[in-house]
């Protein structure tokens, strides 16, 4: 992968080991870079539960139970809806932490959805005092897999801190 990368996916790993916490990811614009990153660090099976990659709407419904009204009202990319997929994701894993991504990585955009370059992630942590937290970054002008890997850099950042 890339450095951030693999220096964050292993200081995830060892903060969630030290912590005693599992973890799951629910993707869907990094298509499942984060799980993948995770994975590669040995021992990762000691704090790995696994994870979805939720990369269509269906998918988001179906498999996470993310309403379509909520996606319908807000947009796939939205913090409400990474917010239930993180949710949702934590609940039926039982794991204790959850990271869930939803963005445009382009070229284009659909008709009423954010811009290009626009992602939001969530991660929902069991016993939290703030339960879910939710971030949108904007990252216009890159390619689709500059945007997914500074997205799973950013996304592992957030786990390694919240199993701190």
């Amino acid at each position: 992968m890339n450095p951030e990368i693999d220096l964050n996916a292993f200081a995830a790993v060892e903060n969630l080991k030290a912590a005693g916490l599992t973890l799951t990811t629910a993707e869907s614009c990094t298509g499942g870079m984060i799980a993948a990153a995770i994975t590669e660090v040995p021992g990762a099976s000691a704090v790995f539960r696994y994870g979805w990659v939720t990369y269509c709407n269906e998918a988001k419904e179906r498999l996470l139970g993310v309403p379509a009204e909520l996606i319908e009202e807000h947009s796939v990319v939205s913090e409400p809806v990474v917010a239930a997929m993180a949710t949702a994701a934590m609940r039926q894993s039982g794991a204790d932490i959850a990271i869930a991504v939803s963005g445009n990585a382009g070229p284009t955009a659909a008709e009423n959805e954010p811009p290009v370059g626009t992602v939001c992630m969530a991660l929902a942590r069991r016993g939290a005092n703030r339960p879910v937290h939710t971030e949108t970054l904007f990252l216009p002008g890159m390619s689709r897999r500059q945007l997914r890997e500074r997205v799973t850099a950013r996304a592992l950042h957030l786990i390694a801190g919240a199993a701190h």
